[in-house]
């Protein structure tokens, strides 16, 4: 998806019935749960949409990916040391740091598209909407640096980026196999 438009998410009631499926991914209560985002190939949540307000506290990570699966998969390509091999393709690409200062300019602007006027005057008035209007995807302040590849590939499954684009290179070549019993 080149540009952003709103993922066909679970109606309320649909919210609601994937609540304890989404807690169990978490291990914890939902804060903030807004929407389904993406689903998997057996028609479960994948990535779920968060409130940008949590507590009266700002919440820069929009999508937070819960794929159990996935989830593991990534959990090890982060502890083989993946996140420094792309790091270091990153630096020696121009084309690749120019295309995250894009991708985090276009999660900026789903940030934007999905804040409410509450979230708004809230974060204007407590001055921290630059947490907002300067970061990217999950927060990140240094547009070409990697720092959790769990919210790269969130982002990802809901507008593609480069991250996203290079850890489906990892997945896909059978490095890290996924545990398929992680579904169960």
């Amino acid at each position: 998806m080149t540009n952003f438009q709103k993922p066909v998410t679970a109606g309320e009631s649909d919210l609601e019935r994937w609540r304890p499926y989404i807690q169990q991914c978490l291990d914890r209560e939902p804060r903030g749960l807004r929407a389904i985002v993406a689903w998997d190939e057996q028609g479960r949540p994948r990535v779920i949409q968060v409130a940008l307000v949590v507590d009266g506290k700002p919440f820069p990570t929009v999508f937070w990916l819960i794929d159990p699966a996935l989830c593991l998969a990534i959990d090890r390509l982060e502890a083989a040391g993946c996140i420094a091999g792309l790091q270091q393709r990153v630096n020696a690409s121009p084309e690749l740091r120019a295309a995250m200062r894009l991708d985090h300019e276009k999660h900026q602007a789903i940030r934007a598209a999905t804040m409410t006027p509450t979230e708004r005057k809230l974060l204007e008035s407590s001055g921290m909407m630059a947490a907002f209007t300067t970061r990217g995807i999950g927060g990140i302040q240094e547009p070409d640096r990697i720092r959790c590849l769990h919210t790269w590939y969130a982002a990802h499954c809901v507008q593609s980026n480069a991250v996203g684009d290079m850890i489906d290179e990892l997945l896909a070549d059978g490095r890290v196999p996924f545990i398929s019993d992680a579904q169960s």
